[in-house]
């Protein structure tokens, strides 16, 4: 039996389908060439401290908006809606969580939020209702990977990182979580990544096929 008491869990791409396609998806709906978006939106350095700053509740989604659809040559209205339009639960985790939870697991949520008006990632998930703590970094200044995001966290859940697995899509988020003392998990497909967390709290947390 093992002595995890927390598990955390990252949101988009974790608790929702993964983002990757969604983004392609809205490429080829907006008539752009496949990885223009990643471009002009990940990787380019300015778009880049744009996203960390919305992140960390320094710059409004509507801002947000307006700037890359600039970078795009897009409209503007509801863009980061747009681009993850095709965004949906993904089941298996919400069931491993749930599960997780009955069985006595504290279970969280720390998010690097992308703003949440005009477009709320988070609507209809009953984050509040459903987790024993919830932490959007916009509401907190902060941003994964910052250590400080990380213990607040673990001191919603009164807990120590050694006793929590930390689940996320982003690599170096787990690196930081690594450091503090979290065994972490990276999330690629969800069925492996119910199965890994399985393993390490020592419960079944999957439905039966």
């Amino acid at each position: 039996m093992n002595d995890f008491r927390g598990l955390l869990l990252d949101f988009g791409g974790v608790l929702t389908t993964p983002l990757l396609p969604a983004v392609l998806a809205f490429e080829q709906r907006e008539g752009l060439a496949e990885g223009a978006a990643i471009t002009a939106l990940y990787l380019d350095e300015e778009a880049t401290r744009r996203t960390h700053a919305l992140e960390r509740g320094a710059l409004t989604q509507t801002e947000w908006n307006t700037a890359a659809a600039r970078s795009l040559g897009v409209a503007p209205g509801n863009l980061m809606g747009r681009i993850f339009a095709d965004l949906r639960p993904e089941p298996a985790l919400i069931g491993a969580a749930q599960a997780a939870r009955r069985a006595g697991v504290k279970v969280g949520i720390l998010s690097n939020s992308v703003g949440a008006d005009p477009w709320d990632l988070y609507a209809g998930y009953e984050l509040d209702l459903r987790y024993d703590a919830v932490v959007i970094s916009e509401r907190h200044g902060l941003r994964k990977p910052q250590l400080e995001i990380f213990q607040l966290a673990l001191d919603r859940l009164e807990l120590a990182a050694e006793e929590c697995v930390f689940v996320d899509d982003t690599e170096q988020y787990l690196v930081a979580a690594a450091e503090l003392g979290f065994t972490t998990v990276h999330a690629r497909e969800p069925r492996a990544t119910v199965a890994r967390i399985e393993e390490l709290l020592g419960l079944p947390l999957s439905e039966p096929a």
